[in-house]
């Protein structure tokens, strides 16, 4: 997970907007993100009950190292099958968090079939750090990279 909450909470609440409402969030917890994690989580929690109206359960993966592929490999696995196997819709965000880590949950959504794979696109830097409320909707962009492939 990003220690920036932007990069988090703003493609979630694209998402939602766009009408995705998971009832489940996956997030990783990896060395380095502890002070933010709970905030950030909180937030995350939060925005899917204001779309939804339903508290979303959280499930943490936390890693030992940052550098511990596999982890993350089966940090994606797992929950595209179970979610996938319970007839629901998987969705990975390959936005926030380091090159790594998005070049494995974008590997990951394709290879495993998630029904989504969204990356939100800001034209213009000005607006990099600000919430997605205050981002002008001309600058922004939800890309669902399986309907790209």
């Amino acid at each position: 997970m990003s220690t920036n909450l932007e990069a988090v909470i703003n493609p979630l609440i694209a998402a939602c907007e766009e009408g995705f409402l998971p009832d489940e969030l996956y997030v990783l917890e990896n060395p380095g993100v502890g002070d933010q994690f709970d905030d950030i989580t909180s937030m995350m929690e939060r925005v899917v009950i204001e779309y939804s109206g339903e508290d979303p359960d959280l499930s943490v993966t936390q890693l030992e190292t940052e550098t511990d592929f596999q982890g993350i490999v089966e940090h994606f696995r797992e929950p595209i099958a179970q979610i996938q196997a319970d007839g629901g819709t998987a969705a990975v965000d390959v936005t926030p968090g380091r090159k790594f880590m998005s070049a494995i949950a974008f590997q990951a959504g394709i290879q495993f079939k998630a029904e989504h794979v969204f990356y939100l696109y800001v034209s213009n830097n000005r607006f990099y750090g600000r919430l997605y409320p205050d981002v002008p909707r001309p600058v922004v962009e939800l890309v669902d990279f399986q309907e790209v492939f």
